[in-house]
């Protein structure tokens, strides 16, 4: 029982030597993840709070002018006249807008009479998400519109209030509906994903271009505890990261911690796991770092799109929702997210932590197994 355990406290011991003499892979590993998530949180905003938007009055009327200085009174919407429908069309296929608005003839007029006034909004669509607030807000405001002139309609008795409605919404865990708080903890698994897996990739390809598989060999290790010496440095190195992070976010854009700090490090270590052994995966079918490298990013791009990082998985096709069942970042997310966001338990993330165990484990036992076969 010594004699094993003895093999793998040296195998690690010798890759922290390894990882501390290569200052480029160390920088790579203790500092890139914590610059990438401050650059990736600023520049990940996904709020709507503005939108260029032209402005064509062919009525020039009270209404039309009225109408028209309300919709740019808050300042949502940074209103430019013009003179011409083509010129508004051509802004937004110029990139000059987001938003066009034109006001037709004898909108005073139907407005006047009580008949429908319609008004055109164009909107960009290729941004969807500022697309989507941009017409959402456009429409809010003719409703608003609307609602004022009925209520000036209606015929109330001396005394009497305006009748209204009034919806008090409650926001839980988001109540100001940053996307930040959403993004970077998303941001945070994908980062961990790219660092783990291509650098445990590229380990064992470098030991066979280096020579030093040989060396490995011939010590009294199985594959099994080989896998294991090669996964545990990097996982310290993951756990650092997670850590720093973690601070990180809460300091700069507010991410809060609800949940257990313990919840957190045992996802974060399971998913570590995961995600190593997935790298030595790959790195058993690579003989050279660039094949390991081209490897780990032909899993990275597919694990990132079916993470439900980006795209919510429920709206992806049915027939490839069970893919992500294997994916390693599905779980993460939804296990960092609920730890951060929703104060959620252990017994509220059983089941995430638990697939993401049961990957980690196969992914290392078949890693073990291919690189058995490899020495084979």
């Amino acid at each position: 029982m010594k004699a094993p355990l003895a093999s793998l406290a040296s195998l690690i011991r010798k890759e922290f030597i390894q990882a501390f003499r290569d200052r480029k892979m160390l920088f790579m590993l203790l500092m890139v993840p914590t610059i990438q998530v401050v650059i990736f949180g600023y520049a990940a905003n996904l709020e709507f709070d503005h939108a260029r938007t032209v402005v064509v009055d062919d009525d020039h009327s009270e209404e039309s002018r009225d109408f028209l200085r309300g919709l740019g009174a808050e300042g949502t919407f940074q209103i430019e006249h013009l003179s011409r429908d083509a010129d508004a069309l051509a802004a937004l296929r110029l990139g000059v807008a987001e938003v066009a608005v034109i006001v037709p003839r004898e909108f005073g007029d139907r407005r006047r009479e009580g008949r429908p006034a319609p008004v055109q909004a164009l909107v960009d669509g290729t941004e969807p998400t500022q697309a989507v607030g941009a017409a959402a807000a456009v429409e809010a405001y003719a409703l608003s519109r609307n609602l004022e002139v009925a209520l000036g309609r209606v015929a109330l008795p001396a005394g009497a209030r305006t009748p209204r409605v009034v919806l008090e919404p409650r926001l839980y865990y988001n109540p100001s509906l940053k996307s930040r708080l959403f993004m970077v903890p998303g941001t945070a698994a994908s980062i961990l994903l790219v660092i783990t897996t291509v650098v445990t990739a590229m380990g064992l390809a470098r030991e066979r271009e280096l020579g030093t598989m040989e060396q490995l060999l011939v010590t009294p290790m199985n594959p099994l505890t080989l896998m294991v010496g090669k996964t545990v440095p990097y996982a310290a190195f993951g756990l650092f990261d997670t850590a720093a992070i973690l601070l990180v976010g809460n300091v700069l854009f507010d991410v809060p911690l609800r949940g257990s700090l313990a919840l957190v490090f045992v996802g974060t270590l399971s998913y570590l796991m995961a995600t190593l052994s997935m790298g030595l995966l790959i790195s058993t079918f690579a003989r050279t770092q660039q094949q390991a490298i081209m490897g780990g990013f032909f899993f990275l791009i597919p694990a990132l799109l079916l993470s439900g990082f980006i795209t919510p998985i429920d709206s992806m096709p049915t027939w490839i929702q069970p893919v992500t069942f294997v994916i390693p970042v599905r779980w993460f997310v939804e296990i960092i997210r609920g730890a951060l966001l929703r104060g959620a338990t252990f017994a509220d993330l059983a089941r995430p932590l638990a697939a993401l165990t049961g990957l980690g484990v196969a992914f290392l036992l078949v890693a073990a197994w291919r690189f058995g076969r490899s020495i084979g």
